[in-house]
Parts: C-alpha cells; structure tokens; sequence
C-alpha cells in the first residue's frame, strides 16, 4: 500500500510536466511522443508498487527502462527518481554486495547521463558532483537502515530466547518444587495413614475381645495423627509468603529412628534396629534423607510384606559414607509400593541430593531388601543441594 501511494504521486507529477517533456528544453534531447511518454513513465513506475517484495527485479527494470532512455536520447522527468528510491531500496533490503552493485550502476547512469545531456551542451563535469552525493548519500541511508533493522531484530531474537530461557528455568524450578513438596506429602502422609489404618482395623477387632488393646490402638492413632498433622503445618508453613514457618517442630533425624521403629512396631510389624560403626555428626537434611528412607521402607514393608513378616533396620556409620540396609521376610511386592511408585522415586531422589544411591529389589531367599549408600564427604554441598 506504501508503494502504490508513492507510485501514484510520482505518475501524477510527471503526467503534470507533459509539455515541458513533450517539447524539450534541453539542447540535443529528442523530442517524443505523448504516448511513448506515458509508457515509459508507467514502465518506471508502476514496478514501483512490488519494490518491498522483489527489490532486485524492480530495480533491473527501473536500470533498463533508464538505459532506454538514454540510449534513444529521451526523459520522463519526475519517474527517474524512482532510480534513487530503488537504490536505497537495494542498500536497505539486500545485502552490501547488492547494494555496492546497485550504487556503482547508478553512478555509471549518472555519468552517462551527465555526459549527454550535460557535457554535450557546453557544461562541464562539476555537473556530476551532486548527482554522485545523491547517490552516495541514498546509498549510506539504505545501509543505516539496514543496520539499524537488523540490530533491532537482534534486540527482539535476543529478548525472546531470554524469555523462553526464564521461562523454561522458572518450569524447571516449578517442577523441582512440586517433587519435593510431592515426596514431603507421600512421606508424611504415607507412612501415617497407614499406621493409623492398621491401628483402626486392630481397634475394631479387639474392641469387644480386648478393650484395653483397643484402646492403645486408639491412642496410637490419636498420636500418629498429630504427628502426621504436626508435619503438614511445618511443610504448609514453608510454602507461606516470606517463608515463615512458625513454631512448628523441627525435621526428624537419625536420632528418631527408634521412635519411627517403636511406632511400626506398635502397628503390628515386628522390626529391628542396629547400629554399626561410630556415629559422626551428619548434616540435618542428610539425617532427614536417612528417617525417610527407612519410613518408606517399613511402610512399604507393613503394607505388602504380609502379616507375618517381620523387617530389620542396619545402619552403618562408614569412613565417607552412611548405609542403610532394610531388609523383611515378607511377599516381597514392595515395589508396587503407592501403585505407581512414588515411594521408591522418593527415595533415589533423596540419595540422588547427596551423590547417592538406593538399590531395591526382592531377596534371594524371600523377602524385599532396601539399601541406600550416602557419602558424607561434602556435607556442605549435600546441605545446599537439599535446601
């Protein structure tokens, strides 16, 4: 639309200078005929409207539609400048070789043209002078306005690929944050439920038989409810604006594992716990790592081994590492643990945070066996990864 308005005035214009180009004024310069004149002013313009779209065609017809001016001794006034719009045209579209190849045909037009209908009739050269600044100056114009595009569409490809990159480390974050808020649920949640499930079936069985059993089972429930309760604040309480937790209590380590293993084994579950090497003090994410291992562990084991089996809790305090080995009697179906596995992501996640590792699978002899290997040789890196 740009190219036709220019099109259209440059046509009117010239149709208005008819006469002056009709008769001409200019010593040497053939005279015309109208009707060659307007063919030749709608050959220089109206290509003028595909100048965006085809630049290099339309300035070739432009050149040869000069060419045939110059060579039958003619002009067409005004749509000659149509030359200077194509080359700024060129400079600003194309590429500099294009662009040096369009201004270097302009200037030999420039001194044909000069010395026809210039020198021929007694002036001299200096004539060409602002014919070759027009050209240089349409010609750098072209070039500035190419650079500045193309800086621009940097800025633009440069802000874009830095938005999709925020965009996609703001996902990354996002995802990060949902398995860990994930794994924090099933923990607590897991483990829990579960106890207060099979306190509650005991409860009602023993309720007529043994009321005072019962009763325990209740108070279990009661507890491990809290607990249970107790830890959604805390996890609830992190994800508060400004990160204020309250007063809520402190994360579960290695020191309350007899507490966990007292707890499964009030739930029906005969456990075991023993402890080799020399404790070392462990970082307080890693000791958390440790207590939720087990608990998934045992919760696994209470809910697929069976009502016999029975689960042993071996922890080994090492030169650089701490192991943990969970080993039961049961089915050994605990790997279909929450029916998609959320337990044993959960657990190779926590190792994963401190260059660990968790190997589970069924025993030789029966049973399911867990066994997380912890290096404790960075405690400050593992903190930092796990916060």
């Amino acid at each position: 639309m740009l190219d036709l308005l220019w099109a259209l005035p440059v046509i009117a214009v010239s149709l208005s200078v008819i006469e002056t180009f009709l008769h001409p004024i200019l010593q040497g310069q053939r005279p015309i005929a109208w009707s060659t004149y307007l063919a030749l002013v709608a050959a220089m313009c109206v290509p003028m409207i595909w100048r965006r779209r085809w630049p290099r065609a339309v300035f070739a017809v432009v050149a040869v539609v000069a060419f045939v001016q110059w060579a039958f001794n003619v002009q067409v006034g005004p749509a000659d400048l149509n030359l200077f719009v194509m080359l700024y045209t060129i400079a600003a579209t194309c590429t500099v070789r294009w662009s040096v190849a369009a201004a270097a045909i302009l200037e030999l037009g420039a001194v044909l043209a000069v010395w026809r209908w210039w020198v021929n009739a007694g002036q001299t050269w200096g004539t060409l002078v602002p014919f070759t600044i027009f050209v240089g100056a349409m010609w750098f114009w072209g070039l500035y306005v190419s650079t500045r595009r193309k800086y621009t569409a940097e800025l633009e490809e440069r802000a874009k690929r830095l938005e999709r990159e925020r965009d996609a480390h703001v996902q990354v974050a996002a995802a990060a944050e949902r398995a860990r808020i994930a794994r924090e649920m099933h923990d607590v949640i897991a483990h829990s439920v579960s106890v207060m499930v099979v306190q509650a079936d005991g409860a009602s069985y023993m309720v007529d038989l043994d009321p005072a059993r019962a009763k325990r089972a209740m108070e279990t429930i009661g507890a491990t409810g809290r607990q249970a309760l107790t830890e959604m604040r805390r996890m609830l309480g992190v994800l508060r604006e400004g990160g204020d937790a309250g007063p809520y209590a402190p994360q579960p380590g290695i020191e309350q594992l007899t507490e966990l293993v007292g707890q499964i084994r009030s739930a029906g579950l005969p456990v075991g716990l023993t402890v080799e090497g020399v404790p070392s003090e462990l970082p307080t994410a890693l000791q958390l790592a440790v207590y939720r291992i087990v608990q998934e562990a045992l919760t696994n084991t209470r809910k697929h081994g069976g009502p016999a089996a029975t689960a042993a809790v071996n922890l080994h305090y090492g030169d650089d590492a701490v192991e943990i080995r969970i080993r039961d009697d049961g089915r050994g179906a605990a790997a279909a643990d929450d029916g998609q596995g959320h337990g044993l992501v959960g657990m190779s996640e926590r190792a994963a945070l401190y260059g660990g590792s968790v190997r589970t699978g069924p025993r030789p002899g029966g049973g399911y066996e867990v066994f997380a290997h912890l290096p404790v040789t960075e405690p400050r890196r593992a903190e930092t990864s796990a916060a």
